[in-house]
């Protein structure tokens, strides 16, 4: 594994020679708006495994993304390569159906500590949820991104993570009323606490929810990638398009059916990949 082949895979080419927040960022953008959040493998025969070189082999010279487990995973070995202080963190996700947060941990996050301050960094949730900027770990504050306003509150030592998200307008009216929407202005995410944790945490939930039909990554074939003004989403055979701040609060969001032969011309004009296996949307 060579971390210059990783700069070369998200398109970064900016300074490394300073462990600050600015140069976190940077890097931290150029990752999300290159490599996707996915789970295009379920839907491929392909098996989903944590060992880093394959996470390495698969993002970096595949040019494929992957789900929080590989995403995260892989931008935690960077900045260590980098030299930052980093700390692998386990979070329970909110499922808005149910209005409860997962009993187990499901959802690999990072804490960098820069300078004494601590920060969280998510590169693999997507969508309208995907932060954009290392978040500072503060209770209680309004963080305002491109996305929206993120915030944590910390309660006995458990950190929540919400956003409020701004209008939307939708360009085509009859998906208005979509699963694919968010309905509420405030959005649960996550919870998570500052227990450290290691790769092998996760592996019992990586075969459950690319094997159970209960999981929500067995039901949808996934692919979200940001944009420099929003992010797009292909799930199942819907493609979205959403530009933040479209007019002053309101967020654009266009959407489109695809058909069959149409779906891997999307995977590779819109978000840079190319499968080996045959995609069962």
């Amino acid at each position: 594994m060579k971390i210059e082949e990783y700069f070369t895979r998200i398109g970064y080419r900016g300074s490394l020679e300073k462990r600050d927040l600015e140069t976190l960022t940077a890097i931290f953008q150029h990752h999300i708006r290159a490599v996707p959040f996915e789970n295009l493998s379920i839907h491929c025969g392909e098996t989903i495994t944590l060992a880093l070189d394959q996470v390495y082999n698969k993002i970096v010279r595949k040019r494929r993304g992957g789900w929080c487990m590989e995403n995260n995973q892989l931008l935690s070995w960077v900045l260590k390569c980098l030299g930052y202080n980093t700390t692998i963190l386990g979070a329970h996700v909110y499922n808005p159906q149910l209005n409860e947060y997962a009993t187990h941990i499901t959802h690999l996050i990072v804490k960098v500590v820069i300078n004494g301050v601590p920060y969280i960094v998510d590169a693999g949730f997507g969508v309208s949820y995907q932060m954009w900027q290392p978040m500072e770990l503060v209770s209680g504050k309004d963080q305002p991104q491109t996305p929206g306003i993120f915030r944590f509150t910390e309660d006995s030592g458990i950190w929540y993570y919400e956003k409020i998200r701004r209008k939307q307008y939708i360009l085509n009216q009859t998906f208005s009323n979509s699963d694919l929407l968010e309905k509420k202005e405030r959005r649960n995410i996550y919870w998570f606490n500052l227990e450290p944790r290691t790769v092998e945490d996760f592996q019992f939930q990586c075969l459950y929810l690319q094997t159970s039909p209960d999981s929500l990554f067995t039901k949808k074939s996934i692919c979200t990638l940001q944009t420099v003004e929003g992010f797009r989403a292909l799930i199942g055979w819907t493609l979205s398009e959403t530009k933040y701040n479209y007019k002053d609060n309101m967020d654009l969001v266009e959407f489109k059916t695809l058909e069959d032969d149409e779906v891997e011309k999307s995977l590779q004009e819109k978000f840079g990949i190319t499968l080996e296996n045959k995609l069962t949307p």
